[in-house]
């Protein structure tokens, strides 16, 4: 084994339970505080946020390139767009006044670790209030983290909605 690749694995082992679930955490904590700029700091520059839509046979469709998504940004360059339709209310979708969040996060599961990335996969629930009402969304999401950084980064994000049946535009602090 060079050492270049025993140190990438030793990097994905370093990294413990309990500091990727403070990692999860914080990047949900962000998004509760609509603390768009730190929010944006936990992402790669390459990487896809994807919510894939449920298709009539109930099965989640499988190519953003081609089938129907909830959301999708190729790259953080979409992301950043997002945030900046947000922060500057620059979006028929932008939410006004923005929803008041509390993100929920259980069952942190480590599915592998390889090299520099681990994948991750959690259980989320956020309740949202706005206009005197209360949503809830619910679902889970599947992470790639790079930890070879100073910071880890989320490579890559896909988001899996539970419940499709929603009331008004779905939006990445709703995840």
């Amino acid at each position: 084994m060079s050492t270049a690749t025993l140190e990438r694995t030793e990097a994905a082992s370093a990294m413990s339970y309990e500091e990727i679930q403070a990692f999860l955490f914080a990047e949900a904590r962000a998004l509760d505080d609509r603390d768009w700029d730190t929010w944006l700091t936990f992402y790669h520059k390459d990487c896809p946020f994807w919510m894939p839509a449920w298709d009539d046979y109930d099965t989640l469709t499988e190519d953003p390139a081609n089938e129907i998504s909830l959301m999708y940004y190729p790259n953080k360059q979409g992301i950043e767009d997002r945030v900046f339709r947000i922060k500057t209310d620059r979006s028929s979708a932008t939410s006004l006044p923005e929803p008041r969040t509390n993100h929920y996060l259980s069952g942190i599961e480590v599915l592998a670790r390889t090299g520099s990335e681990i994948k991750l996969r959690f259980n989320w629930q956020t309740l949202s209030y706005r206009y005197g009402e209360t949503d809830q969304h619910w679902g889970t999401s599947f992470y790639t983290v790079d930890i070879t950084g100073p910071k880890p980064l989320i490579t890559d994000k896909k988001v899996v909605l539970k419940n499709d049946h929603i009331h008004h535009v779905i939006d990445v602090y709703h995840t």
